[in-house]
């Protein structure tokens, strides 16, 4: 099955939702160890890439490039910035496509888990995002056509159990290193919603 610009689009819509409302639930957790403005960020992004496709553009790279300079505008939490960044990624390696089949998904997110990488300094490991990112792509790329979400999802929970015993190796969260031990890093949760708000 491959996902075309109405169905990316139709799923932007979905991920928007769950984004404003899992803020809350978001805010809180970053404000355990962080800022906590990780929600109220995302919710922003949501709204601005509302905004940003409707009408949305005639192409995937379109769409894409739009949610990008959409995130660019909502101030706030690292993770914003990092969205923006995912999205252009995205931009760039869907160039000149009009499908994306399921098969291209975990090549997508390797390169967009690299590029995070290479813009915020996180490693795997690190109990970030990223961490999410890989457990995703590894639950896409070992599946066969039927179940790969299934599959993907069962991967992200596995690891946010892993890394919830684990302690924050990046970002402000570091500073309070044992303190994050038993909680479950807000990025790896806003992942979990993203991947549910798909299906």
């Amino acid at each position: 099955m491959s996902t075309d610009s109405r169905m990316l689009v139709e799923a932007l819509g979905r991920w928007a939702d769950r984004m404003e409302l899992a803020a809350p639930e978001l805010n809180a957790l970053d404000g355990q160890l962080g800022d906590g403005d990780l929600g109220a960020t995302l919710s922003k992004c949501a709204a601005n890439i509302r905004k940003a496709i409707a009408p949305p553009p005639a192409d995937i790279p379109g769409i894409f490039k739009a949610c990008a300079i959409a995130c660019t505008k909502a101030s706030g939490s690292s993770l914003g910035t990092l969205l923006a960044v995912a999205f252009m990624t995205l931009t760039k390696e869907t160039a000149g496509k009009n499908q994306i089949g399921d098969a291209e998904w975990p090549g997508l997110l390797a390169a967009v888990r690299d590029a995070l990488s290479a813009r915020g300094g996180a490693r795997l490991g690190d109990k970030t995002v990223l961490d999410a990112i890989e457990a995703v792509r590894l639950g896409l790329e070992g599946t066969g056509p039927e179940g790969r979400l299934s599959a993907a999802k069962a991967a992200l929970e596995a690891a946010i159990a892993d890394f919830r015993g684990r302690e924050n190796r990046i970002g402000r969260a570091r500073i309070f290193a044992e303190r994050s031990r038993g909680l479950d890093d807000p990025g790896m949760i806003a992942a979990r919603h993203m991947l549910e708000s798909i299906g």
